[in-house]
């Protein structure tokens, strides 16, 4: 399920550097169990005064747990910044599961950021490329949560039912059709991440007009994206949307694909002819990071 953030229940207030948000949970079914709950927010790269400066940031999710004179917080959980514009993301199951049972409980998150240097000088969001309430509507916030309820668990149980035969059968083929939301293994080592790979132009045979350089690390991406995607998976809705109908019908969608999400160029001098040499720049050629689309 996603949940939009409601802005008329916790007001922006002007001297907070952070920013409120407040999500209705009470919409998930009373039957829902919650597996994971992620606060995603979205970061434009170009708008971080910081980019260019080798300074790393954290941006911190908290609880609010008064509203009534100085504002109280406890963190739930931090992430450091990345380099890229992409979502990010931050576990907030335990907060949410509280709101869940009890809903006066939810007095909303509050986000902030601060230089990992110094953790008590708190960081303006806009000042990070952090999309405000005024940015454009598909790069708000949102908080998304992972359930799992009887009608997802249905045609497991419905397979029960079957005759002695049928159950053999389907103990042989356990791998296929097992439910991916009571059973998770989770392997970090086969998840999508960036792999080296070092790209020598002698052995591709270009080394007669390929001056220089002599190779170059593009890397690739590999792995694969499992439910629940994960920070690092950097991956789109799309991606979120088909991994959970893959939870469903495993045999007729196919689970997300990893591939690079941005890449960069290299500069390479090379011979036009025997008198003449020209420097040019190819776009696309190093992996930079990776994700599930």
């Amino acid at each position: 399920m996603t949940f939009l953030n409601k802005n008329h229940h916790v007001s922006e207030v002007r001297h907070e550097k952070g920013r409120r948000l407040w999500f209705d949970v009470n919409e998930m079914e009373d039957d829902a169990e919650l597996i994971l709950a992620e606060l995603r927010l979205y970061q434009r790269h170009e708008l971080n005064k910081y980019g260019n400066d080798e300074v790393n940031i954290t941006v911190a999710v908290y609880s609010i747990i008064s509203l009534d004179g100085e504002k109280e917080l406890s963190k739930i959980a931090e992430v450091d910044l990345p380099n890229y514009d992409g979502w990010i993301e931050l576990n907030v199951t335990s907060t949410v599961m509280q709101w869940t049972a009890d809903a006066t409980s939810n007095k909303g998150f509050y986000i902030g950021a601060y230089l990992k240097s110094r953790p008590d000088r708190e960081i303006k969001l806009d000042e990070i490329g952090l999309v405000n309430a005024r940015g454009d509507d598909k790069y708000q916030p949102f908080l998304v949560a992972y359930c799992r309820g009887p009608q997802i668990i249905k045609p497991v149980l419905h397979n029960l039912s079957r005759s002695k035969r049928n159950t053999q059968r389907k103990r042989k083929n356990k791998s296929e059709n097992r439910n991916p939301l009571i059973e998770l293994p989770i392997d970090h080592h086969k998840s999508c991440q960036i792999k080296t790979l070092y790209v020598s132009f002698k052995d591709l045979n270009w080394q007669d007009w390929i001056i220089a350089p002599e190779g170059y690390g593009a890397f690739f991406c590999s792995g694969e994206c499992n439910f629940p995607l994960n920070a690092h998976m950097n991956a789109t809705n799309h991606a979120i949307v088909q991994t959970l109908v893959h939870l469903m019908h495993p045999s007729k969608v196919p689970k997300p694909c990893c591939a690079p999400t941005k890449l960069i160029p290299i500069s390479v001098l090379y011979h036009i002819d025997e008198s003449n040499v020209n420097l040019k720049k190819y776009k696309n050629m190093v992996v930079k990071s990776c994700g599930c689309h």
